[in-house]
């Protein structure tokens, strides 16, 4: 069924716009013009990375066409790979694929894509597909179910509730099997959590244990000034923007609606994350660049996920603008997503800037760099809100090196 509707949506879309060679809204002020170059780079960049996976897993190609690069140092867990880019790609997309269908260019590839999705998800939890995802073997995929759950908790209407009664029994199945495995003491306890609320979510019976785990130890290993420890012990990187505050604020918000969960903790939560957010866009270079701190670097744009769900959830701070966000990740994607970070297929390449192997860690390989497509979250605002609709503007450190003002830094102590 869903394969038909994306080829008929990718006849009427072309080729050429789908494979690569509320509510904050507008004023009507002649200052405030939409900015349709930023969103239209947007969307055809996240499509360009997603369409690859999505098309393949519809088509039953998934393992037979992607590559599969890992650094020297690779533990050897290449059955893992394809569930992390059909996950972390997921994610990423999610809000985007939850606006209305539309008959603009935009949104027929939006709903392209989306079949796609319908489509390979049934592949993927089919067990005589060729495209079959692992759930079932080693602890890999405890992450990366997450991360697909995570998706289904952005857009359930989009992406859940279309799918067959056989696919989402396959589904919950998968998901329920991962509780066979241990898991690391540290950020994967949150993945586990997510899974677990989805479940909540969708009336299955759900680990609390497993949920109220990961919000416990969260809260043990809160640092102050929007910072956790990713376990025991502090690591300076970009995990708690990869998963640590956008997952841990979903799954306060899904216990929240059932009773399980205060409002009070849920907005300390929320509270941190921005605290969080404040650092994070201080890090983007008055050229649109950010440091290079921290294991799993290969993620790419993904270090920036918590602002881009922060800006999504129109939940920024009164000293961050919108569209001063949109003006700042716009220019880490072009600096970034440039042609060499593709292969000649349009698959990621394993590295930062091109093709760089020796940079990824000994867990990563091509599956893992889809974890760049949850910085495209804030694509999930309609085109006339003002992260879109506003105009250019100096993000901090760009308006500090320009010699203009900008909002002094502080401390928080929640």
């Amino acid at each position: 069924m869903y394969r038909r509707k994306f080829l008929n949506n990718l006849s009427a879309v072309g080729l050429g716009a789908l494979i690569p060679n509320n509510n904050l809204l507008a004023s009507s002020s002649n200052e405030n013009i939409y900015k349709p170059k930023d969103r239209k780079y947007w969307y055809e960049t996240l499509n360009k990375i997603t369409q690859p996976v999505f098309f393949n897993l519809a088509n039953g190609t998934l393992v037979k066409n992607m590559p599969v690069e890992t650094p020297s140092s690779y533990d050897g867990r290449k059955n893992v790979t394809y569930l992390e880019a059909v996950g972390r790609s997921a994610a990423g997309v999610a809000p985007w694929l939850a606006l209305p269908d539309e008959a603009t260019i935009e949104g027929k590839t939006r709903q392209n894509l989306k079949s796609l999705f319908l489509e390979g998800l049934s592949n993927g939890v089919d067990p005589n597909s060729p495209d079959s995802l692992n759930f079932e073997k080693e602890r890999q995929p405890i992450i990366d179910a997450g991360h697909l759950a995570h998706g289904l908790l952005r857009a359930p209407k989009t992406l859940w509730e279309p799918l067959s009664n056989q696919t989402k029994e396959r589904l919950i199945e998968k998901f329920k099997v991962l509780r066979t495995r241990k898991i690391h003491k540290n950020n994967w306890l949150i993945f586990r959590a997510i899974t677990e609320c989805f479940l909540l979510e969708i009336g299955q019976d759900f680990k609390k244990d497993d949920i109220d785990n990961a919000v416990n130890s969260f809260e043990e290993w809160y640092i102050g000034d929007g910072w956790f420890k990713d376990g025991v012990k502090f690591s300076f990187n970009y995990y708690n923007s990869f998963a640590m505050h956008p997952m841990l604020v979903d799954v306060l918000k899904v216990l929240v609606k059932h009773g399980l969960a205060k409002q009070e903790t849920y907005e300390l939560a929320l509270k941190r994350m921005t605290r969080h957010c404040v650092s994070l866009e201080r890090m983007i270079s008055p050229e649109g660049t950010f440091p290079l701190i921290g294991r799993s670097i290969t993620y790419r744009t993904g270090a920036f996920h918590a602002l881009s769900t922060l800006a999504l959830m129109e939940k920024l701070p009164e000293t961050i603008s919108p569209n001063q966000v949109r003006s700042a990740l716009t220019a880490v994607k072009k600096n970034l997503l440039v042609d060499e970070v593709f292969d000649k297929n349009g698959w990621l390449n394993l590295g930062f800037k091109g093709k760089q192997p020796d940079v990824a860690d000994y867990y990563t390989s091509t599956g893992s760099l889809y974890m760049t497509t949850l910085s495209f979250v804030a694509l999930g605002l309609p085109e006339s809100h003002l992260f879109w609709s506003g105009p250019d503007e100096d993000w901090t450190t760009k308006a500090a090196w320009k010699g203009n003002s900008f909002p002094k830094d502080f401390q928080v102590q929640f």
